[in-house]
């Protein structure tokens, strides 16, 4: 029997990289997995690989009505969610001297506001002894040029699961957050390649991660594997945010 058999599954941003990794090892493990993604046709190929035991929902975690719509989906068919992955998120360089409105908000809004509402709009539909793992990033405690805009807005949501691990306590919810090095996904590809090389050569075991090496992560992190922990911050990174 698969460590998540017969459990429901919600992950945004389930479409690439990290959250289709994890949305297919959840399915081969026995849980039946919502996701979502802002590209339709993403979404569609994405449903196509995993195969069985899934439903997607196009939408922007950013966008409130969105979310709404996803967990509309979920009470719909009949329902109840005992792990949510808020695994969405976006990131871009930019040094001081040209921070935008444009940039801080959309980081912001996205990778802040939409992890919070992701969360809090699931929690009606939440059995309780669930798992809800953000998606965070050695970002968050590293100091690096141009990009310490997007690793603020992770070190917010590391502390969300501080006080999470508190206020969910009577219900036995588990808040953790995941916070992997940089990982071969389509984010990584739109970044500026010279940036990547520098944030690389600092890995001790010399390369990025893969997808399904955080993915093996977020299973131990939604399964009864870890049943006795909870407010901690797991980095999967090759050892960079270590040293």
């Amino acid at each position: 029997m698969g460590k998540l058999q017969g459990k429901v599954a919600v992950i945004t941003g389930g479409s690439t990289g990290i959250g289709l990794a994890a949305a297919k090892l959840f399915v081969s493990e026995g849980a039946y997995v919502f996701i979502t993604g802002r590209r339709q046709h993403e979404l569609d190929g994405a449903v196509k690989e995993i195969g069985s035991n899934v439903t997607s929902v196009q939408g922007d975690i950013s966008k409130l009505a969105d979310l709404d719509r996803l967990y509309e989906t979920v009470k719909a068919e009949g329902k109840k969610i005992d792990i949510v992955f808020a695994n969405a998120g976006v990131a871009e360089f930019a040094p001081l001297g040209s921070i935008t409105e444009e940039h801080f908000d959309k980081l912001f809004n996205i990778n802040v506001k939409g992890t919070l509402f992701t969360v809090q709009k699931a929690l009606p539909l939440m059995n309780d002894g669930g798992s809800i793992i953000l998606t965070g990033s050695v970002a968050s405690i590293k100091g690096t040029p141009a990009f310490w805009v997007y690793g603020a807005t992770k070190a917010a949501i590391r502390n969300f699961v501080r006080a999470w691990t508190v206020e969910l306590k009577d219900r036995r919810i588990r808040s953790n957050v995941l916070s992997p090095g940089p990982t071969e996904t389509p984010i990584m590809g739109q970044q500026p390649t010279d940036a990547m090389a520098r944030i690389v050569s600092t890995i001790p075991m010399g390369r990025i991660g893969e997808p399904d090496e955080i993915a093996k992560a977020a299973l131990f992190l939604a399964s009864d594997d870890s049943s006795f922990v909870t407010g901690i911050e797991l980095f999967v990174d090759g050892g960079r945010a270590q040293i």
